[in-house]
């Protein structure tokens, strides 16, 4: 994590915080030209709406303008995580055991750097998937230095109940 998304980690739990909203994430990323700091928020109780994102979008903006933590132009965008939000904080894995997630890695395991499957387990070390192969389901352990992307994702291949 870079020093800018921490310091905006720690002006913007805060905010969060007291409109009991969750800060899932902060990236601060150029595309083309632009630099974007993107804050992540989701609500624990119930969908996360638009206006909820516009009430932590103003009062970050509000104190950014006051303490100008970023030398560059940017554009801020707050706005859910989405159905595919990423894992990264230890309570993230926790909500995602026995969920289906995408991983992929840095270098190939068993022949492959991507994986869908079902969270089974994870610690500091590794990170255990069951995956379906054809007609059976195998457990692949996953080195976690190794894992460049892990995320939630959408099981298509699920039938509806």
């Amino acid at each position: 994590m870079s020093k800018i998304t921490e310091q905006i980690e720690k002006i913007a739990q805060p905010i969060t915080d007291e409109l009991n909203l969750e800060l899932v994430d902060v990236e601060f990323v150029k595309e083309g030209r632009s630099w974007f700091l993107r804050v992540y928020v989701d609500n624990p109780e119930a969908p996360i709406d638009i206006e909820q994102c516009a009430s932590v979008s103003e009062r970050l903006s509000e104190i950014l303008d006051e303490l100008d933590p970023i030398e560059q132009n940017y554009f801020l965008e707050v706005s859910s995580p989405g159905a595919e939000r990423p894992l990264k904080k230890e309570k993230d894995f926790e909500k995602a055991i026995g969920k289906f997630i995408y991983i992929k890695t840095y270098e190939p395991i068993l022949d492959a750097k991507e994986f869908e499957g079902h969270l089974q387990s994870y610690n500091e070390e590794e990170v255990q998937i069951e995956v379906k192969i054809k007609t059976r389901r195998k457990t692949i352990v996953i080195p976690r230095p190794k894992i460049a992307v892990i995320r939630l994702a959408i099981d298509f291949s699920a039938k509806p109940d």
